[in-house]
Parts: C-alpha cells; structure tokens; sequence
C-alpha cells in the first residue's frame, strides 16, 4: 500500500513533524510505501481564483511544486496522513491551503476534473497533532474539519495521534509516548479497525466477532 504522509510543521524537528517520522517508520516496518513531504517545500501560495489564474491548457497556474504531490503522490496513494501543529485551535495555514488547492484539480474548468475526484474517493485518512494545550478538545475543530472531508469525499478516517509538547522536540518527553503510538499507528494504518456508522448501515451485532 502507499501513503502519503504531509508534515505542515514550520520545522524539521518540530514536535509534529518528529511524530510523523514515527507515522512513516510504521508504515515501513508494515511492509508500505511512505512518502514524507513537508508542504513548506512544495507549495508558494495559497489558493487564488482559477477564472483568472489558470493556464490555457486547464493546468493550475501557480508555479510551485503542488501538482506533483497532488497528482503524482497524494491521488495515486491508498492513504494519506496529515500532520500538523494546532494553531489557534485549528490546523495550520499551510495545511489547510494544502486542502485547499485540490479544488483546482476537481473543478469542472480543469480537464481531467473526473478522474480527480474518482481518486480522490475511498482513502485512510489520519491526522498526527501537537500542541503545548492538553485540554480535551483542543484539537476537536481540525478532527471536524477532517472528519467532514473523509465524509465529502467517502473515505476513512482512521484516528489520530495526538502528543504534546512546548518546546522543539518537547514530545519525546510526553509521558502518554506520542512517538510510540505514531510508530505503531503507522504499522496499523491499513488494517485498523475504523467505523463511520450512520442509522441505516447494515453491522454485526457484536465488533469484534
């Protein structure tokens, strides 16, 4: 399987981006292909209006590295891991503009819009998180955020991983073990058991069987 993990963390060994590395280690140790790409490195610009800024031939006119991760790595992927600081209760500017520009590649006005959204469908998606903040709900506004997306666009939402920290590199002295749990999260990433029921869904009577 192949997943794409997006670190949106300002630094290298920031307390997100550490937890994501774990995430990838994981996903190795599972016998998956993992790619980590910081969206700091590929991306120069928010989202801007396509009536004005697309190319001729109906590509995005940004001229940054964003097509290649979407395209090549984020649409071809099984599973996609986001990974983030919380900021002000919500993810990064980054991230979110990750989020974002993927409307310039299903919109009607861009050729291969169809097959865009086909795999855009029916992925894992996880979201790895840290912050100074361990008050519960710190981090429900990006789990909603997430959460409606994965309903958007029929796929799974896996879990999270949450570490906290106030200083670069802080989560590895987190005594609930962020980085243990992001590593064994990624080992588990496409076997875990995940369910998203609504009233009329056929399930088993019991979960485990």
């Amino acid at each position: 399987m192949k997943a794409l993990v997006l670190s949106s963390s300002p630094r290298r060994n920031g307390n997100s981006a550490t937890l994501a590395h774990a995430v990838v280690a994981g996903l190795e140790q599972a016998g998956h292909q993992a790619t980590f790409v910081t969206v700091d490195d590929v991306m120069s610009s928010f989202l801007k209006d396509c009536r004005t800024c697309r190319k001729a031939d109906g590509e995005c006119g940004i001229e940054d590295q964003f097509r290649e991760v979407f395209v090549d790595q984020f649409l071809v992927a099984e599973g996609f891991i986001a990974a983030t600081p919380i900021y002000w209760y919500g993810m990064s500017a980054q991230l979110k503009a990750f989020f974002d520009r993927m409307f310039c590649y299903v919109a009607a006005s861009y050729p291969q819009s169809a097959s865009g959204v086909a795999k855009m469908q029916g992925k894992r998606i996880g979201l790895v998180l840290s912050s100074e903040e361990t008050f519960p709900t710190v981090s429900a506004g990006i789990v909603h955020q997430v959460q409606e997306y994965c309903r958007y666009t029929r796929s799974t939402f896996v879990g999270l991983v949450h570490g906290y920290g106030n200083s670069r590199a802080d989560v590895g002295s987190d005594p609930s073990r962020p980085t243990e749990r992001a590593k064994r999260f990624g080992v588990e990433f496409f076997t875990a058991h995940a369910t998203d029921y609504q009233i009329d869904v056929p399930r088993p009577a019991r979960v485990w069987g």
